[in-house]
């Protein structure tokens, strides 16, 4: 009875054969081969259960095994096999899927049925040379039947010998494929792809070692590699916390216990199930992602899930399953697809919706898991648009005395003593508890609370945060002295004349050193005799885009400028009074004839502004321009006489030098060389 033909593929069904070039990798055929297998024994399980299949149904296992000599993969089951008419239906005709027809007559019954028959089949000739099944159907009378085809539009079709019902696929490895002829490679696939598989799956027999022969030998019991019960076909309410534990375990050997999990398990408007774990993250990002694996009914899809599921999803562990996730297509058709959006929405609630459970059942605990936890809650607040406002009765605040508070809570805990004169909240903040201690305490000495951002994505979240909080502004701790953080009043004027406020600027702006992408602007206030002689501190907007530009690319100018610093002298402090005064003695007689010279070419300068104002470029003589240029340059080289003589008395004042030190030694920014001069001339001053 051989028949020859030509498989059809035509232009109303040739998309499906497209379609197998999406898979990502050829590797992707032994899940299709193996799914197909299983596919059939979910068949024959239904038949018998809808008592249209009478018999004992046997051994069901599916068997995978490999005869690298032969150069062949052999997959075998006892399903419901093929007739000749429905081989030249489901394998000859590559448009039609015996699934489809099979769950449509079956449809309130159907058992889990996995594949796309026509379609995944044909994955097989990405890695063989020559493709053959033995086949023989369930149906009573049914004769076994032999197709081979060898990759091109020709195939085989003749009688065979088989004694139960089932099929075996017999691939002939390709030559340009043949790491897939390795026992180690083909077990590595069927654990990451066949592993949760709902229908027993064998690759080989057990070992054991022999101590005769000191090796490892195959017993008589076969090698099942999957666990056809997997935690999260399981009811919820029938586990226990160990039960979830160690599944984790099993998914993820090597990684600290879980936070928290969640069960989901819903059956409308679409079929979901699945355990996503909250694991231990507390600054690293990426190397976390791509732990969730993705199931179409516990046959592996994907572990890139990005775009399936919300992005800060992503850093969640553990397993998704839906039948409603098309399984033989690409990840960005995934990312498309309608039922998937609808998914990825539900997910997104039912997180939001066990943390809030969680937070409201044992606060506590929320609080002691918070700093592992926060990561994901700041994620989501910053990629999906509405998650903030899921997230808001559930995300916390940490204080710097390790104290925790809801948004709200912390909202009444500062809004009497930290509002400013226009009655805005200022949420100040810091991001080292002990590199900005000192910050930290001056602004508690002034009755204020310090919240601590000491989280990746902390500093991120407060753009978000001002949009969603009433008239609120963040302001970390060291960004202005501490009576400018939260003005409560307009600022108070300092008794210097500006000669003198000049004067002293330019002494501490000479001897600042010149620091890598660091720019210091020094000024003068009057902070009171008890605060420090001088603080650095670092303009809360400028740093913040630079500290967002390593988020956003668009930023990248920002994180492309200098840090700027301010330098701010205490005029109040008996060192820096100290400072001008022995400027002053050192350089008055010196500079008062540099200055007075100053302020008399200025002035000539502003008459000869005056004389040209009102004419045209076209009407200002060359006699009137030389003189203006030379007016001024006599006023920069006064000037620069004046800066030399202040330089030089600066260079040689310890004060100086000790004040701007201390003030870097504080924000960790004296190092080497400069940090050795200041030990010895503290040493030095302590004499």
């Amino acid at each position: 009875m051989m028949q020859k033909g030509n498989i059809g593929v035509t232009t109303e069904n040739i998309f499906p054969v497209i379609k197998k070039f999406l898979y990502s990798d050829h590797e992707i055929f032994l899940r299709e081969m193996v799914s197909n297998a299983v596919d059939a024994t979910q068949k024959m399980k239904t038949l018998a259960e809808k008592g249209e299949y009478k018999e004992d149904l046997g051994d069901l296992t599916v068997r995978v095994s490999l005869d690298a000599e032969k150069g062949t993969i052999t997959i075998s089951d006892r399903g419901i096999g093929m007739t000749e008419e429905e081989i030249d239906k489901y394998i000859n005709q590559i448009a039609f899927s015996g699934v489809t027809d099979f769950l449509e007559k079956y449809k309130d019954n159907a058992n889990n049925i996995i594949g796309h028959f026509g379609l995944g089949f044909y994955s097989s000739f990405m890695v063989s040379k020559k493709v053959e099944i033995i086949t023989k159907s369930y149906r009573e009378g049914s004769k076994a039947v032999k197709w081979s085809c060898d990759g091109s539009p020709a195939y085989e079709i003749d009688e065979a010998e088989r004694d139960s019902r089932g099929s075996d696929i017999i691939l002939y490895i390709d030559d340009d494929c043949k790491e897939f002829l390795e026992k180690n490679k083909i077990e590595g696939l069927l654990n990451k792809y066949c592993k949760f598989l709902p229908v027993p799956v064998a690759f080989g027999k057990k070992q054991e070692w022999s101590k005769d022969e000191s090796k490892m030998v195959d017993t008589q019991e076969d090698n099942i590699i999957n666990n056809v019960a997997p935690l999260w076909t399981s009811t919820p309410s029938t586990l226990k916390d160990e039960d979830y534990k160690s599944f984790y375990r099993t998914l993820y050997p090597m990684q600290d216990e879980p936070l928290f999990w969640i069960h989901l398990n819903v059956d409308y408007p679409f079929n979901l199930t699945g355990i996503l774990y909250f694991p231990k993250i507390k600054s690293n990002l990426e190397i976390q992602r791509n732990k969730i694996q993705l199931y179409c009914n516990q046959v592996f899809v994907t572990d890139q899930v990005e775009g399936i599921v919300p992005e800060f999803l992503t850093l969640l562990h553990g397993v998704i399953d839906s039948p409603d996730i098309p399984l033989n297509v690409s990840r960005s058709y995934l990312q498309s697809d309608r039922e998937v959006k609808k998914i990825s929405t539900y997910i997104t609630k039912k997180v939001a919706d066990r943390l809030k459970a969680i937070f409201n059942e044992d606060r506590k605990v929320y609080e002691e898991k918070w700093d592992d936890l926060k990561l994901f809650i700041n994620y989501g607040i910053l990629t999906e648009q509405d998650f903030y406002d899921r997230a808001k009765d559930f995300s916390l605040f940490k204080d710097t005395e390790g104290k925790y508070f809801t948004f709200e809570e912390y909202k009444k805990l500062i809004e009497v003593s930290q509002k400013d004169k226009d009655d805005t909240l200022v949420y100040l903040y810091a991001t080292e508890k002990e590199e900005q201690y000192s910050y930290i305490k001056a602004a508690q000495d002034k009755g204020y609370s310090v919240l601590l951002f000491d989280g990746q994505l902390d500093v991120p979240c407060i753009q978000t945060f001002e949009q969603k909080f009433e008239k609120s502004k963040f302001t970390r701790v060291d960004s202005d002295i501490v009576d400018r953080l939260i003005v409560k009043s307009d600022d108070k004027k300092s008794t210097l004349a500006d000669t003198e406020r000049d004067n002293l600027s330019a002494v501490f702006q000479s001897q600042v050193p010149k620091l890598d992408k660091a720019e210091f602007l020094v000024e003068v206030d009057a902070l009171g005799e008890e605060q420090r002689p001088v603080i650095i501190t670092q303009n809360e907007w400028m740093r913040r885009m630079k500290e967002m530009s390593r988020y956003q690319s668009g930023m990248s100018f920002y994180g492309q400028m200098p840090d700027s610093f301010n330098l701010v002298l205490n005029s109040d402090h008996r060192l820096v009074k100290q400072v001008l005064s022995d400027a002053q003695a050192a350089l008055t007689e010196q500079l008062k004839p540099i200055e007075s010279e100053i302020k008399g070419q200025e002035a000539r300068l502003a008459a000869l502004n005056q004389q040209t104002e009102k004419k045209k470029p076209e009407e200002i003589t060359q006699e009137e321009k030389d003189d203006k240029a030379n007016t001024q340059k006599a006023i920069d080289e006064q000037k620069d006489k004046k800066q030399q003589l202040i330089n030089d008395y600066a260079a040689k004042n310890d004060i100086v030098h000790q004040l701007i030190d201390l003030a870097l030694l504080q924000n960790g920014m004296l190092k080497g060389e400069a940090l050795d001069k200041f030990l010895k001339r503290s040493v030095e001053l302590i004499k």
